[in-house]
């Protein structure tokens, strides 16, 4: 018998080009519940073009789109295993004050790349398919941009001597807009 995640493939399959509806996904893997687990496997572990609303403008939340033939299947013998917990997550989000480690965005400001309103996501710093652990010094927050262009790539951490040579670097306008963000951030942490 095929599992949820093959009857997904094979209707994305055989829809290449055509929108699909969370309805129809949760009907073909009735009974089980956790479709959308089993597509974002596809978009991010497998490397699908499945877009969302996030990608396409013209999708609905709860719409998908095969955009086209995607790559050869993975071995069979190849698991992923969901590792972070909730607690994780919490920790993760705190640390990092709930803001992109790349681009600096938090949730709610609309990002310049998409035109839509940020959503955070956790994602490893060594990534799992490179033997990366979930453990809270190997994970950060990441914007939904970041996360998706990030696949695999691990980016450092800028310095302070770094940053404080980029701000000195800036103009003025560009560092009245540091000095107002940090202002934002501090006052609302009451610090």
């Amino acid at each position: 018998m095929p599992s949820a995640k093959d009857k997904i493939r094979a209707y994305f399959l055989a829809n290449i080009g055509t929108v699909v509806d969370k309805r129809q996904l949760a009907e073909i893997t009735f009974p089980v519940t956790e479709w959308a687990r089993r597509v974002r496997e596809l978009r991010e572990k497998e490397g699908w073009p499945i877009l969302t609303n996030h990608d396409l403008d013209s999708l609905k939340p709860g719409e998908y789109l095969l955009s086209e033939q995607p790559p050869l299947a993975p071995s069979r013998d190849v698991t992923f295993s969901r590792t972070i917990s909730m607690k994780l997550r919490a920790e993760v989000l705190d640390r990092n004050g709930f803001t992109c480690q790349m681009c600096g965005l938090t949730p709610g400001e609309i990002d310049p790349e998409t035109g839509r309103k940020v959503r955070l996501h956790i994602g490893h710093i060594v990534d799992d398919t490179h033997g990366g652990k979930a453990e809270l010094t190997n994970l950060r927050a990441l914007c939904s941009t970041c996360n998706q262009g990030a696949k695999n790539i691990t980016a450092e951490k800028p310095t302070t001597i770094w940053l404080l040579t980029q701000i000195r670097r800036a103009g003025r306008d560009e560092q009245m807009a540091v000095y107002g963000f940090l202002r934002k951030k501090f006052d609302k942490d009451g610090q």
